[in-house]
């Protein structure tokens, strides 16, 4: 039994003098270890990304520190993409064995990365189109991948760091900007940073400083300005037309931990003084005084949830979020919101200015709460949920904003936007003699609108729910925005009480408006519907039911027949293009039949229409001004062959 236990010591021993050999070698030879390692990623910095890499200076000092000198990374015929004068740092020497990189110290002295884009290419080309190694993202367990790619992260942030006289440069055709890191230091956990901040008309100190701790994966920063003044963020107005900038962001993350093959994330983020300008978002400065996102993240194997205790404050409105993304057999999206009772008031006040413009000023009285709740499944697209819930009490509006949605009851004028444009007024009400009263509009004309434009109209509340659904299914399934859900209701708030401009702040003042109107009773359906008809367009400058019968037929609204209402329907989505909807014979074209036969079709099976109201069919005759505009119809015009929106309502 003694000689297996001393082969056992005598193995030990031998393998103790290896590696301490090993380690005596590698410290002998480090240097030359270390000019291989630079070259092998210069040859692959060459080959893949076609970029040379120069360092005229490297070494060890000691066991784990390294000394650079004159860093360049310069792409083949293009701007040097990186700088560096000097370099130094620390490793941990053990973790460098095993392949760990991970940083002590970090001190940089001059430099600059710069990324620089003209009309033949940029010095950063290469390195997005580099080859990505193809995985079989069915495999990936993403709290391991998450974590993995973090854990590097914040392995490469040293300790210890301090980075003077270093430049972020961007310079995209013309459009350049300069982040000078006048001061960058990570002393005990503790971060002080002064950014110098230099566009084309453009200068500011930005700050950032707090506490920073990469090993335990903890932070707690202020990212603000030094002169106490609105942080601007140069570049993207330039670029994308967007200006927005904040007074200051706090940014916290407790935890960062996988436990149980779960990795959670948990922290907050703030900011005060939030603005944002562009013209798809709204027509002036959208601003938000303070928002908090607390966040719980749990990524699983297969899922990525925002757990629902994470909480998310816009001014005074509390929300409870819960999103979840499932990659299994199928992929399933989920989203959950919920605003506990709140008061309407509070809810008003603490709306971003800017973004419901109408509503500044309106008062309310009573509570509401509300819940949504959206899940979709890739390969269950019409099982798709979405439901919409508000839950008033005692809620009544005692002042209106500039929206003043009680003049829909009285007579008005009406002025519509084209293109930016203001139109003539148009009176509405009876002192206007084109005015007509619903009862002394054709049935089969409020039939045919209805039936295309919104069959449910006097039963909903002014949302469609399965027209809702439906749409966001198929913008999902086109990665764009190809349908709509828009219902008569819709089509009058955003034509009486606000613009046609195409921006998130008109959509959410439309949904909002909308609701009011329809569950506040502030007007009926038959007076609703009325206004629509006198107020919408139907052709070029023709506006109303009375203007259009009389420019197309020479009748009264009371008098249309069957086809002419159908030929009336199916021109609203496109009222200016009529005339493409004509031969050259001034005879409706077969795509204008089809629409035409279909819109019957799907009324005969309603039973709205009736086998006996089809039996006297009569060509459409255009005998009206709009005669001229036929004339002017080519043969080879571009045809609007733009389909009805009844299909927007065929489920």
């Amino acid at each position: 039994m003694k000689l297996p236990k001393r082969k056992i010591i005598l193995s030990l021993k031998i393998v103790s003098i290896l590696l301490l050999l090993s380690i005596v070698l590698v410290f002998v030879f480090r240097n030359a270890l270390l000019n291989q390692i630079i070259h092998r990623v210069d040859a692959k910095l060459e080959r893949d990304y076609q970029c040379h890499l120069t360092i005229e200076k490297a070494e060890f000092k000691g066991m784990s520190n390294l000394d650079f000198q004159h860093i360049y990374l310069v792409p083949m015929a293009a701007d040097t993409l990186v700088r560096i004068d000097e370099l130094k740092t620390s490793v941990n020497f053990w973790k460098l064995l095993v392949g760990d990189v991970q940083l002590g110290k970090l001190e940089i002295n001059k430099g600059y990365i710069q990324l620089v884009k003209t009309k033949t290419g940029s010095n950063f080309d290469a390195f997005l189109r580099s080859k990505k190694e193809q995985r079989d993202n069915s495999e990936v367990n993403y709290a391991k991948l998450v974590n993995r790619i973090t854990s590097r992260l914040l392995n490469l942030v040293p300790t210890d760091m301090k980075v003077k006289g270093f430049a972020f440069k961007i310079d995209d055709k013309g459009n350049k900007v300069v982040f000078d890191f006048n001061q960058l230091a990570l002393t005990d956990k503790k971060l002080n940073t002064i950014i110098q901040v230099t566009a084309t008309d453009f200068s500011q100190q930005w700050t950032l400083n707090g506490f920073a701790d990469p090993r335990d994966r903890k932070a707690d920063l202020q990212f603000y300005n030094a002169a106490n003044d609105t942080i601007k963020i140069p570049y993207l107005d330039k670029k994308w037309n967007l200006k927005t900038g904040f007074k200051s962001i706090h940014f916290n993350l407790e935890n960062l931990a996988l436990d149980s093959g779960e990795l959670h994330i948990d922290g907050y983020s703030s900011i005060q003084n939030l603005f944002v300008n562009h013209p798809k978002i709204a027509s002036k400065d959208v601003e938000v005084q303070n928002a908090r996102f607390d966040y719980h993240w749990i990524v699983g194997a297969r899922t990525m949830d925002l757990d629902s205790t994470s909480t998310l404050q816009l001014n005074s409105i509390k929300c409870q979020p819960y999103l979840s993304y499932t990659n299994e057999t199928d992929k399933v999206y989920v989203l959950k919101l919920k605003i506990p009772k709140m008061a309407a008031q509070d809810f008003i006040t603490s709306l971003p200015t800017g973004l419901f413009r109408h509503f500044e000023g309106m008062e309310a009285q009573g509570n509401f709460s509300y819940a949504l709740h959206f899940e979709y499944n890739n390969h269950k697209p019409k099982d798709i949920i979405f439901e919409s819930k508000l839950n008033p009490e005692g809620l009544k509006i005692t002042k209106y904003g500039e929206a003043d949605l009680n003049k829909i009851n009285g007579e008005f004028v009406y002025r519509a936007i084209d293109k930016g444009v203001l139109q003539r007024p148009i009176l509405v009400g009876n002192s206007n003699p084109n005015y007509t009263p619903l009862s002394e509009i054709s049935p089969y004309l409020q039939k045919c609108v209805l039936t295309s434009e919104d069959p449910s109209f006097f039963n909903h509340r002014g949302f469609i729910n399965e027209a809702f659904k439906q749409s966001i299914a198929k913008n999902i399934r086109t990665k764009k925005f190809s349908r709509g859900a828009s219902t008569i209701s819709m089509q009058l708030i955003k034509n009486v009480f606000l613009t046609r401009e195409k921006t998130l702040s008109r959509k959410l003042e439309e949904i909002l408006l909308v609701y009011i109107l329809e569950n506040n009773h502030i007007s009926t359906k038959q007076r609703m519907l009325e206004v629509y008809f006198n107020i919408i367009e139907w052709g070029p400058n023709i506006y109303g039911i009375g203007e259009a019968t009389q420019f197309y037929f020479q009748k009264r609204p009371s008098e249309l027949t069957l086809n002419e209402c159908l030929f009336l329907a199916t021109i609203i989505p496109k009222p200016k293009g009529f005339m493409y909807r004509f031969d050259t014979e001034h005879q409706l074209k077969p795509f204008a039949q089809q629409q035409n036969a279909f819109l019957t079709k799907v009324m005969l099976r309603r039973k709205v229409l009736l086998e006996t109201d089809t039996i006297v069919s009569s060509p459409i005759t255009i005998s009206g001004p709009a005669k001229l505009f036929l004339k002017q119809n080519a043969p080879n015009a571009e045809i609007d062959s733009t389909k009805s929106g009844i299909e927007e309502f065929e489920f």
